[in-house]
């Protein structure tokens, strides 16, 4: 299945790049994860984020252990609790479960805080950078800009139609 994927990827790029030399378009690139690592601004946002990341898990890993603690005195007091107490507290477990649960989701879900300070910290950044990208493209005439840093694999391509330079240059950090 993973190769059959990665096959149809190549296929697709194969595909792309044999219609735009037929059509004599220009095809650039760049190296998006290069253009961030100068940035200063992006590698201070990822270690707040990063550190942000490590706060929301330690509470986690101590919520976990706070539940871990509660099971262990369940099972070892078990046999000496009234079929009620055993109740009682086998569904404080499963609610500190729940609890648990939901904190996960809140921190590191889809819409999560992470995602969300992510969002507001990175997204600005990613806009400068597209923005320049977008810019140098239509001064160069270029018809694509590929990011040779995705996940979409960049089989090959000559160092003449890399911008990434030419896109720090314009955010101002070469």
């Amino acid at each position: 299945m993973v190769k059959q994927n990665n096959m149809k990827k190549t296929l697709l790029i194969f595909g792309i790049l044999f219609v735009l030399t037929s059509q004599a378009q220009k095809i650039a690139f760049v190296n998006t994860d290069k253009i961030l690592e100068k940035i200063p601004e992006y590698n201070s946002a990822q270690e707040k984020i990063d550190a942000l990341a490590v706060k929301y898990q330690k509470e986690i890993e101590e919520k976990q252990s706070f539940i871990n603690e509660l099971n262990a005195s369940f099972q070892a007091d078990k046999i000496l609790l009234s079929k009620s107490m055993r109740i009682k507290r086998s569904e404080e477990i499963s609610k500190a479960g729940i609890e648990l649960s939901e904190l996960r989701k809140k921190y590191f879900g889809p819409k999560g805080n992470l995602f969300k300070e992510r969002q507001k910290m990175v997204k600005p950044i990613q806009d400068k950078i597209y923005k320049a990208i977008q810019e140098m493209a239509d001064s160069g005439r270029f018809a694509f800009v590929l990011d040779s840093s995705s996940e979409i694999a960049v089989l090959y391509y000559s160092d003449k139609y890399d911008k990434t330079d030419a896109v720090l240059k314009n955010l101002g950090y070469l």
